[in-house]
């Protein structure tokens, strides 16, 4: 929107994102729905198909043989479609920075059936990533059927994102928080409005659609979980020693998984597909010993609050069980993102914290610790969020979609402190968040040769008055210099934009006709952009490394 915008042309701007976002809402609301109720059956029936070669050891090379040739096709698809190596996650959070282009039909149609094939062979895989990513290829989808500007195709991939991860968790909050806590780091009405309509739509889309294929009405995912209506402070220190013992367990979980990723980075065994027979072969051998390894988790966490003797690991108690399955769980989620499998670790890393705190509860209700079942639901709970918040490092996102996966209230005091525990010992280890570190790999790996482009343009109305860390920059662009009449301003985030100043940006751009247009429309015309290498010095241009942040 570039010109003086009057208020008519907000109302009109704010509508149109509002039902580009409800259509964006529908579309991923049919997509994301049927994955999910595939995932459903396909985590089932190989629940069966594993139970199955258990009990008739003769036909155990026949699955062996199964995973290492789905292995190898996995290899090939990923090959072919770089873009599908991972969890979603971070390929969309750059997708809605403009960070990463894709063509939507190919992300859509191979992360649905190469992520449905993962779980399908048992692999420790969550739904929510590839629910993300689809509902963002959906958004890409609408915009380029509706022809929108690419300002606007950024806003509906964050739509189609966060509509994709509330109905794959059915915790409609949980995917509009992502938009600001993950996606886009800030609250802007543009941002409210494209998430909100995308997520109601498709939610309402969700529970319209899961009847109708016989898959039941909409509940909360750990529905059993009850909890004390007022803990106590006695518990709170329980509480605040289990997510000090769970915050380590993930901060070992990070730094082993980034040591894993860059063992597989330099295997090229068997034309470079070797490597992704090892999470295979490995998800195989897991499965053979619990099948609560395998898929997301939702249904190992809800098994936590019933009969103990369903967590039985051959024969073996009920606390060596709950080690067994937290271990293996463990190294075969570390084995499939390490590999970069098209499959999500938020829900298995949950599963792992909701394992580590039924352990800890046998223990303290040793020591003390009240032994109803309700104590020990909320112990599980809350190691759940304090393992996810200490490697994502988005706390409100985990304390959001605990709350509505459980409909419960009544914990939020001490979630806060055990969020608070994880995120300060992670900080402590210096770890970054898991998705955004992820990122930065594929963009890194994305820009190697790209030529870089300078820009100069003069900031108009569209941009005047803002600062610098509320504009939607394209992808890659970065505010190096800021001439403002006779002086040079060095931009900093909480710098303010005045009319008339001249920016100095830099970037590299993969369509340099598109990103001048988003440039001209955000801020003001185009007076000069020109390679970096036939820019002289003296073009007004401040190298120092304080714009945007992506």
């Amino acid at each position: 929107m570039s010109g003086k915008a009057s208020f008519k042309d907000k109302i009109h701007y704010g509508v149109q994102i509002a039902i580009v976002g409800g259509l964006t809402g529908a579309f991923a609301g049919v997509v994301v729905t049927l994955y999910n109720v595939l995932v459903e059956l396909c985590e089932e029936f190989s629940r069966g198909y594993y139970h199955f070669f258990r009990t008739h050891p003769a036909f155990l090379p026949l699955l062996f043989l199964a995973l290492f040739l789905g292995a190898i096709v996995i290899g090939g698809v990923l090959r072919v479609l770089p873009i599908l190596r991972g969890s979603g996650f971070p390929q969309t959070e750059g997708a809605t920075k403009g960070l990463i282009r894709f063509k939507w039909y190919n992300v859509l149609t191979g992360m649905f059936a190469s992520s449905l094939f993962v779980v399908f062979m048992g692999l420790s895989a969550g739904s929510e990533g590839p629910s993300l990513m689809i509902g963002g290829a959906c958004g890409y989808g609408v915009s380029d059927v509706l022809r929108r500007n690419p300002i606007v195709r950024r806003y509906q991939i964050t739509g189609g994102a966060c509509a994709g991860l509330a109905v794959a968790l059915n915790a409609p909050l949980t995917g509009m928080v992502f938009a600001y806590e993950e996606a886009h780091k800030r609250f802007t009405p543009e941002v409210f409005v494209c998430s909100f309509s995308s997520v109601v739509v498709a939610v309402v889309v969700r529970n319209l659609l899961r009847p109708a294929v016989g898959m039941g009405k909409a509940a909360p995912f750990l529905a059993g979980f009850s909890f004390p209506v007022d803990p106590g402070l006695f518990f709170c220190l329980y509480a605040l020693l289990a997510s000090l013992i769970v915050s380590l367990a993930g901060v070992a979980f990070y730094f082993l998984l980034l040591r894993v990723r860059r063992v597989f980075k330099k295997l090229r065994f068997f034309f470079g597909l070797g490597k992704y027979t090892i999470p295979f072969l490995l998800a195989g051998a897991a499965g053979l010993i619990t099948v609560h390894v395998m898929g997301g988790g939702v249904e190992f966490i809800r098994g936590l609050t019933g009969n103990a003797d369903t967590m039985s690991v051959f024969g073996a108690p009920f606390w060596a069980s709950l080690l067994i399955i937290v271990i293996v769980k463990f190294l075969v989620t570390v084995a499939n993102t390490g590999a970069d499998l098209p499959c999500c670790s938020s829900v298995p890393m949950m599963a792992m914290g909701a394992g580590i705190g039924a352990l800890l509860r046998l223990v303290f209700v040793k020591i003390g610790m009240d032994p109803s079942a309700e104590y020990g639901n909320l112990l599980v709970a809350l190691s759940m969020i304090t393992f996810f918040t200490t490697v994502v490092k988005a706390p409100m996102t985990g304390i959001i979609m605990t709350v509505e996966m459980t409909w419960s209230f009544s914990f939020l005091l001490p979630a806060v402190l055990c969020v608070a525990v994880g995120y300060l010992v992670g900080s402590l280890f210096h770890t970054e968040p898991l998705y955004e570190k992820l990122l930065d790999e594929i963009v890194e790996e994305q820009e190697r040769g790209k030529e870089k482009l300078l820009v100069r343009v003069r900031v108009e109305e569209a941009a005047a008055g803002k600062y610098v860390r509320d504009i939607l920059w394209p992808y890659t662009a970065l505010v190096t210099g800021i001439a403002r009449g006779g002086e040079r301003v060095v931009p900093k985030g909480a710098t303010q934009l005045l009319f008339g100043d001249i920016l100095t940006v830099e970037g590299e751009p993969e369509d340099r006709k598109e990103y001048l247009f988003v440039l001209s429309s955000l801020v003001g015309p185009v007076l000069e952009s020109k390679t970096a290498d036939t820019m002289s010095e003296d073009d007004g241009s401040v190298s120092q490394d304080t714009g945007p942040k992506r």
